[in-house]
């Protein structure tokens, strides 16, 4: 059966609506259709414009949306604009960065295109009510800034994904963990001692090298705050071009909420699941009666119980914001972040020989376990268009990160012997106190031009960083009897049963204040970097990347020893140990990417990144940084007028030069190894391989008014590949095979004009997170010498594989807003396990519910 164009239209929405809610379908069906504007639901025509500034110069970073629809997008570089409308009288509204707004009236007819009158934008601080930008940028239109280049992802022989602020609201994220469910290949590595969440892409951990905030690294050893978000950005692949020393898997940049001349903002409190509280507030608009200087100012305060025993935090958090405009192409955005942490820290259920005893509650800390952090950063960024090709950004930063841990240690070494004493643990005692300060400076300059017939966009940068760190450790103290004996006992508990009385130690530590300094450890870690890369356009159809980089890392450590039993046993006692290290590389990267039609594109890229080594080669050397290459192909499309985008990326990542022991026997026998030299036991040499290779699949949709779809797929096989001590071919631990996501909103703004359905919107979201391995990978040899016959007690720990479903819904009142979640609706059980002595289990079923006021 073949339905029309009507039918097809008006049988669509309701048949989704249906299946994914059918209460409120059937029972909410509305008696007469809706007249948004004099407009006829479902027939559109286009509407073509120009946008200008005062100046006369195109507006290029403004909005441009048909008023009460979702209809919207953002002119090109020229000022022009074209998008799809309702037919019938239309509102046309024009809203920019500290400009005042502008409306006009034009009539849209079916099928044509309706030329829009110029618009002017003035300068102005006036205060507008709040417009819902949706926009119709597709996931290959919108370049992201930590990409450093003004190019739309399409042009870019690289993946990169961007999850806004809409998608951010209707799924009300709450941690940096919620929002990467919509970017598929990042995913969550692990939740080591609950206080962070460690993320990892293409079988690469996250660390805070690859974590930006603003385009500015930032120490992720700390939840991130949510709510002052824009934005998250993912650049996919090696970046190292753009950043140095990042890992291969991509980075993540989270960009806050800035500061606007229009006035605004809105207050919220969200209550959940365990007593739950988080009251926050979000205001803006211009300084006084000032058109050159605006400010924002958004924070929180947090606090709850969990589905963990005995497990608490709370947090606040605040960031300001202020924008000078300098002169009309001159910005200064100049950004304060504040957070304070102070959470139970959380090892988990514990493992008894790598096998995980089911519970989502148990808890094995100890009584007055903190971790208390505190984060504090300034950024200033200069923006200046100094034509209309060229422009320039430098950005000044500063990071202080703090951090002290008071905690029972990992459950490690539970008796696993059957029997009375089966899940008995001697608990220990850990403490450390953690400083660092942070420094960057960075500038890039880029420009558009051509030489002849061909186009280049080019970038040209340096930058340079700096950490400042120190560590103070703590340990055991000694014993009354001996100064080389230590005291190490807690207690001792029985994991599966903590109710059980036990025979405790006879000598035991009375708490956190009875441990001793260990060592201090500082660090001083000073890099550089020139890079500069062209987009070279050969005709329409055909783009080449070309880029390099150089880059400088100086890392000097310097430890020193208190007097403890520890150290006066190994006689390293009052002593000061120093290090230094000085590593250079080239980054290189080239890719080709063909247009066969305008909104399709095939890409091919090779590049490389490094990672910087601390071991010593057989002749006491320093060893050279580890060279990592990445070959990445794929296709990216933006089909039937960019309702539908669709991705496909297929990679593979070479560690060829990854650092192994030099072993004194040939690995697997008795016959010794000839570069293996005494005088350097602990040498190393780079002759492993670890592997990589998958595959992404990137879908985002907005198939009919008022509907949003977002989907995905990852597949990753990260593996030894050649390894003198571990199977070829064994997985590496922590990264899922395969992820899938999906999520559906509607918002029936766009077909019910009046009612009590106007103003509702409701959203589904499926995830799916495959086998993943945790442990320790077993090894087939003696890791010291080499010898064959060797029986290891490291074993592998498979982690269960799981689904979250969770559903939200939100209904909007004038000024107030009302939403609820529900997460993990199927109450799915499931771990993420660091080694065998951090295994946490992820959150039950939870409910949520945030009440705003748009001020």
């Amino acid at each position: 059966m073949i339905l029309n164009k009507t039918m097809r239209q008006h049988l669509l929405p309701f048949l989704l609506s249906s299946s994914l809610f059918p209460a409120v379908a059937f029972a909410q069906t509305p008696a007469t259709p809706p007249r948004p504007h004099h407009a006829h639901r479902g027939r559109l025509g286009t509407l073509t414009g120009h946008v200008v500034l005062a100046d006369g110069q195109p507006a290029d970073h403004v909005s441009v949306m048909v008023k009460g629809t979702p209809h919207g997008t953002t002119p090109d570089a020229a000022g022009n604009f074209s998008l799809e409308a309702p037919t019938g009288w239309q509102i046309i509204t024009v809203t920019g960065l500290g400009y005042s707004a502008q409306e006009v009236s034009v009539e849209v007819l079916e099928g044509q295109a309706t030329a829009v009158p110029t618009l002017t934008l003035v300068r102005g601080h006036r205060q507008l009510d709040e417009v819902n930008v949706l926009g119709n940028k597709t996931l290959n239109q919108r370049p992201t800034a930590v990409g450093k280049m003004p190019v739309a992802p399409l042009d870019l022989p690289q993946s990169a994904i961007t999850v806004g602020q809409q998608v951010l609201e209707e799924q009300q994220v709450l941690r940096i963990s919620d929002a990467v469910v919509n970017t598929p290949g990042l995913y969550v590595m692990g939740n080591t001692g609950g206080t962070q969440e460690e993320l990892a892409s293409r079988g690469f951990a996250y660390t805070s090298n690859n974590t930006f905030k603003n385009g500015v690294r930032y120490n992720n050893a700390i939840f991130p705050e949510a709510s002052s978000l824009e934005r998250l950005e993912v650049l996919k692949g090696s970046a190292a071009i753009l950043y140095g020393n990042v890992a291969a898997g991509g980075v993540l940049n989270l960009v806050t909420k800035k500061p606007r001349f229009e006035r605004g903002g809105s207050v919220g409190l969200r209550l959940g699941s365990f007593g739950f509280v988080k009251p926050t507030f979000d205001v803006y608009g211009a300084v006084g009666t000032s058109d050159k200087v605006a400010f924002r100012l958004n924070g929180t305060y947090e606090r709850g119980d969990s589905y963990r025993d005995q497990v608490t935090g709370n947090r606040f958090y605040v960031n300001p914001s202020l924008l000078f405009r300098l002169t009309p192409k001159t910005d200064l955005v100049l950004e304060g972040d504040f957070l304070r942490d102070r959470r139970t820290p959380d090892f988990g259920i514990g493992a008894i020989n790598y096998e995980i005893i089911d519970s989502r509650s148990r808890f094995l800390n100890v009584p007055g376990a903190l971790n208390s952090t505190q984060q504090i950063s300034t950024t200033a960024t200069l923006t200046s268009h100094l034509s209309d090709s060229w422009s320039i950004r430098a950005i000044g930063g500063f990071q202080r990160y703090e951090n002290e841990l008071k905690s029972g240690a990992r459950p490690t070494n539970v008796i696993s012997t059957p029997g009375a004493t089966y899940g008995n643990w001697t608990r220990t005692l850990q403490r450390s106190e953690t400083y660092q300060n942070y420094f960057l400076a960075e500038v890039d300059l880029t420009g558009q031009f051509r030489t002849g017939a061909i186009g280049h966009t080019l970038l040209v940068g340096a930058d340079a960083d700096q950490y400042q760190g120190s560590t103070l450790a703590y340990t055991n103290p000694a014993s009354s009897t001996s100064a080389t004996t230590a005291v190490s006992a807690y207690d001792v508990i029985n994991i599966l049963d903590q109710s059980r009385v036990l025979t405790q130690p006879t000598s035991r530590l009375s708490g956190f204040e009875a441990l001793v300094n260990n060592s201090l450890t500082k660090d001083n870690t000073r890099r550089a970097g020139f890079y500069a890369q062209d987009l070279v356009s050969l005709g329409e159809k055909v783009k080449v990347l070309a880029g390099l980089r150089w880059s400088y890392q100086e890392t000097p450590s310097d430890v020193y020893y208190y007097s403890n039993p520890a150290t006066l046993t190994a006689k390293t006692a009052g002593t000061y140990v120093e290090n230094r290290r000085y590593d250079n590389a080239f980054s290189p990267r080239l890719g080709v990417v063909y247009q066969p039609v305008k909104n399709s594109a095939v890409f091919a890229s090779y590049s490389n990144s490094f990672t910087p080594n601390s071991g010593i080669d057989v002749t006491g050397a320093a060893l050279a940084p580890s060279v990592i290459d990445q070959y990445e192909v794929g296709i990216k499309n933006d089909l039937f007028k960019g309702a539908l985008s669709a991705n496909v990326t297929l990679y593979r990542i070479v560690n060829s030069n990854q650092t192994q022991t030099v072993l004194q026997y040939l690995s697997g026998t008795n016959t010794p190894n000839p570069n293996y030299n005494a005088a350097y036991p602990n040498a190393q040499e780079m002759a492993g391989q670890v592997t990589s290779k998958g595959v992404e699949v990137d879908v985002q949709s907005k198939p009919y008014l008022g509907w949003s779809v977002l989907a995905g797929y990852s597949y990753n096989n990260t593996a030894y590949t050649n390894s003198n001590v571990y199977e070829n071919g064994s997985r590496l631990r922590y990264n899922p095979a395969h992820t899938a996501n999906a999520s559906v909103f509607y918002n029936f703004n766009s077909a019910f004009d009046g009612g009590f359905l106007h103003g509702l919107s409701l959203g589904a979201t499926g995830y799916y997170v495959g086998d993943r391995l945790a442990g320790r990978n077993p090894r087939l040899v003696n890791p010291t010498t080499g010898a064959p016959n060797y029986t290891d007690a490291f074993k592998i720990i498979a982690l269960p594989n799981y689904f979250l479903f969770d559903a939200n819904i939100a209904y909007t009142y004038q000024r107030f807003t009302l939403r609820a979640k529900a997460a993990n609706l199927l109450g799915k059980l499931s771990y993420n396990v660091h080694d065998d002595n951090s295994v946490n289990p992820i959150a039950p079923r939870t409910y949520a519910a945030t009440l705003s006021f748009r001020l």
